[in-house]
């Protein structure tokens, strides 16, 4: 058996990235834990609806047949021009020294003896300041603990395509085009391509655990009420792929499709 640890700024970006892939090894009977740096909320922990986002997380990761949920202990830095101060109960997770967040992921890493750390890209696929946080304290930590790391990303030239779409139909109108035409990786740097299309059902319904994203004010609640509405093989054209750069390897012709191999 297997560990594969999945390392994620905010609950949702865990189904979003790489649920399909964590279902996969779930299924195949490999252990699968699950952390974030973020708990999602902007103000105290202890406040009202403190705790939603991470309540939210565990049904979502229980979908997946995820074994263990663990939180860093960072708040949201929020995604915008303005840094805001940090909570009294916590700090933002951009905030926090690249190598104490990394010793507190090392030790996770350790203690469940994990054999494959999931990441994110350089870029920290779209730029929020928390995902590229996560792109630099993942590579620590999986240095600090000798563990072998992949890149969880997206190739840029569909997600430009299908972001024109949807900005077209008004379910993202918030996103800056510039940005997302430098985000997530070029396809030539892609390493691995995992097809998930079989979980597609439990991708969707893992989504749909984070009431709060379809339902609330962000800006993706939109494209996010219209994808859990979707019928599973359509849902599964979208997001039946998932994509993963192995930083140690040089990209092949063929990709591989098994993250548990290198490529």
């Amino acid at each position: 058996m297997t560990t594969v640890l999945a390392f994620h700024a905010h609950p949702d970006d865990e189904v979003l990235l790489t649920g399909g892939t964590l279902a996969k090894l779930a299924s195949e009977g490999h252990r699968v834990i699950v952390a974030v740096a973020c708990d999602g909320v902007m103000g105290e922990a202890t406040g009202p609806g403190g705790q939603a986002r991470l309540d939210e997380l565990r049904a979502a990761a229980a979908v997946l047949g995820v074994a263990r949920v663990e939180h860093l202990g960072y708040a949201d830095s929020g995604h915008g021009p303005i840094l805001y101060p940090d909570p009294p109960d916590r700090m933002r997770f951009v905030r926090a020294p690249v190598d104490e967040a990394a010793e507190r992921l090392a030790r996770l890493l350790r203690e469940e003896h994990v054999d494959v750390l999931l990441s994110y890209d350089a870029r920290g696929g779209y730029g929020h300041r928390d995902h590229v946080q996560v792109h630099r304290v993942g590579a620590r930590a999986a240095e600090l603990a000798g563990v072998r790391v992949l890149e969880a990303t997206l190739p840029r030239e569909p997600v430009v395509r299908v972001f024109t779409v949807l900005r077209a139909l008004r379910l993202l109108v918030r996103y800056d085009p510039g940005v997302i035409r430098a985000a997530f990786s070029s396809r030539a740097e892609i390493t691995h391509r995992v097809n998930v299309r079989r979980f597609s059902a439990q991708k969707r319904a893992a989504l749909a655990a984070h009431t709060s994203q379809l339902y609330g004010n962000g800006r993706a609640a939109p494209a996010f009420r219209t994808l859990v509405r979707l019928p599973t093989p359509i849902f599964g054209l979208l997001l039946g792929r998932e994509w993963f750069i192995d930083p140690a390897a040089r990209p092949a012709s063929a990709m591989c499709d098994d993250v548990l191999r290198t490529a």
